[in-house]
């Protein structure tokens, strides 16, 4: 049974063709002179659209977008596909086997410039949520002292042997947010440490047997090292980066310039779930079982419910309501493609030495995030648009990021590659 988005009616025929018709004058007022039609129709050219996704919370928005039907308003079909690994995601992005992809905003900056295995150009279509992932100490770590950055640079200060952090791919967002945190503190991810790379659903199994000190991955990971007793919350990114940027819908510049229409009708089912889940407790807790599933996360839902609602607790005794917990939509703001988001990314490519030389920074940005597409795709689905495509930023270390220098921003850093 396909569920109806809250606050509209069944789409009949007449009604669907109504919407059609008018979702389509209101692209083209938006758009003026500016719209591109495939043989002058704004219909997608690809009505299948095969969308790749790792078992993680934030792939809610691709799957509720299919789950729910939303996509068929836009004219396209979601068809989900389970990947192992982020690896595995881009492989298949880069081959054309999967036509989009929920993929870590770091991996379509490496392939793009080369830095995270083959190159090919790369897009950016929409950002799919902020916040939501968090960096997990060791119950052996926290019980010798552990529990946050300067504890646990003062333990490897004191007791010396090799520390193994895990991040789940070189390039991506997991990986920045693990290296800035540990950099905070002193702690250079290169030098005094060993960095490895794990997927996702096998994160808590290897803090198990004692593969890593730490890892840093997305929910419900995080969550699921308390409840199994195995591990603790010793930051969350969002206190790292209030409304960070985290998942992308990425996809292949090819497919963007073969398929426009594809890519803005699956951007606003995309974004129109995004905001489906953002409204309400009841809409949280359906998305909550829904990508539970043995098909999706594959996990209990008690392990993804508590932390999409900001539901907080350390594994330590201490528990929190985080307002700034996972959003997919937040006004619109979840999920624009800020040019200086992923400009952030290349500026920390540099800093830890992923790029020899700094890149054209805005340039490159430009290149990859669609701003005009998404605009499309905002009108379309009735999401408001940002005035800037840059934004400012605090990180936890006091430093403002804003997009502005972004060749001192990278030097800046006192710990570097």
């Amino acid at each position: 049974m396909t569920q109806q988005t809250p606050g509209t009616s069944p789409a009949t025929p007449a009604r669907r063709d109504f919407i059609q018709k008018a979702g389509a004058a209101a692209l083209f007022s938006t758009l003026g002179h500016h719209g591109v039609w495939a043989a002058g129709s704004d219909a997608p050219e690809k009505k299948e659209v095969k969308i790749g996704f790792i078992p993680l919370t934030d792939c809610a928005s691709v799957v509720m977008a299919s789950v729910l039907g939303i996509d068929q308003k836009y004219g396209v079909k979601i068809i989900p596909s389970k990947e192992a690994s982020w690896a595995g995601v881009r492989d298949k992005l880069v081959n054309g086997e999967l036509d989009m992809a929920h993929v870590l905003y770091g991996l379509i900056y490496g392939v793009h410039m080369g830095t995270s295995g083959p190159k090919k150009d790369m897009a950016i279509l929409m950002s799919l949520n902020n916040n939501g992932q968090a960096i997990t100490l060791s119950k052996k770590l926290a019980d010798k002292g552990a529990v946050d950055a300067a504890s646990l640079a003062k333990l490897m200060a004191t007791d010396k042997r090799e520390y193994t952090f895990a991040q789940t791919f070189p390039t991506g967002t997991h990986a920045m947010w693990l290296y800035y945190w540990l950099a905070s503190a002193g702690i250079n991810p290169f030098k005094d440490a060993k960095a490895i790379v794990v997927p996702p659903p096998q994160m808590v199994a290897n803090m198990r047997v004692g593969n890593m000190d730490g890892f840093c991955v997305g929910e419900p990971w995080g969550h699921r090292a308390i409840m199994d007793g195995i591990g603790i919350t010793a930051v969350t990114t969002q206190d790292i980066w209030k409304d960070h940027p985290e998942k992308t819908l990425g996809t292949t510049a090819e497919f963007v310039k073969k398929y426009p229409n594809t890519a803005r009708a699956v951007t606003a089912a995309i974004l129109e779930a995004g905001r489906w889940i953002d409204t309400g407790l009841q809409n949280k807790m359906k998305m909550a079982e829904t990508v539970a599933d043995k098909s999706y996360v594959n996990t209990s839902v008690d392990a993804i419910n508590q932390r999409i609602l900001g539901r907080y607790q350390n594994g330590l005794g201490k528990t929190w309501d985080d307002p700034n917990h996972m959003k997919f939509y937040n006004d619109g703001a979840a999920s624009f493609p800020y040019l200086s988001d992923g400009m952030w990314f290349l500026t920390q490519h540099k800093r830890w030495g992923l790029i020899k030389d700094h890149p054209d920074y805005l340039g490159i940005a430009k290149q990859i995030n669609q701003i005009d597409i998404y605009k499309q795709a905002a009108a379309a689905s009735k999401t408001p648009v940002p005035k800037d495509v840059m934004r400012t930023s605090k990180m936890i270390d006091g430093v403002v990021w804003d997009g502005k220098d972004p060749k001192k921003y990278a030097d800046s850093f006192k710990v570097k590659a």
